[in-house]
């Protein structure tokens, strides 16, 4: 056997072992999930808040419980989560929000939101509907929006 054949079926056996290790660590961390979101949505509870602020930020600037700091990850600590200032009654608090939603959260407005401990799952607005915001271009897309309006053609 050519040493290139070698090679090459070392590669492939090096290639399927990581694929089957992807797989079987892909499952697990799916099932974790799913555990997860099970208890978090057995556990919720519908609240009604003002939405002060929303922001992305770390978990260390934004003033969350100590507990939460000590059971995060030490590489989790640096990313950024996003963050809604609320006011619930008379208490101003920091909550953790679903990265789906967080786009189409109001600002400044009172809403029905499900909570989970300090995770915020759902919002509806109790006064008016929630617009959903205009979704953001890229810079490629701009440019060729830009470019397709002087050439004289509508936007979409």
């Amino acid at each position: 056997m050519s040493t290139a054949a070698i090679v090459m079926i070392v590669i492939l056996v090096i290639l399927i072992i990581a694929l089957v290790t992807l797989t079987i660590l892909g499952k697990r961390a799916q099932k974790r999930q799913e555990e997860q979101q099970a208890q978090m949505e057995a556990v919720k509870q519908s609240i009604s808040m003002l939405i002060i602020d929303k922001k992305r930020m770390r978990i260390n600037e934004a003033g969350l419980p100590a507990a939460v700091m000590e059971n995060t990850p030490k590489l989790l600590r640096r990313s950024k989560l996003p963050i809604l200032k609320v006011k619930v009654g008379p208490q101003i608090m920091n909550l953790v929000c679903d990265e789906k939603i967080f786009d189409s959260v109001p600002v400044k407005k009172e809403v029905k939101a499900e909570v989970s401990g300090i995770y915020v799952l759902s919002v509806k607005g109790i006064r008016g509907s929630n617009v959903a915001p205009e979704e953001k271009k890229g810079f490629w897309k701009n440019l060729v929006a830009k470019a397709k309006e002087k050439a004289g053609a509508k936007p979409l």
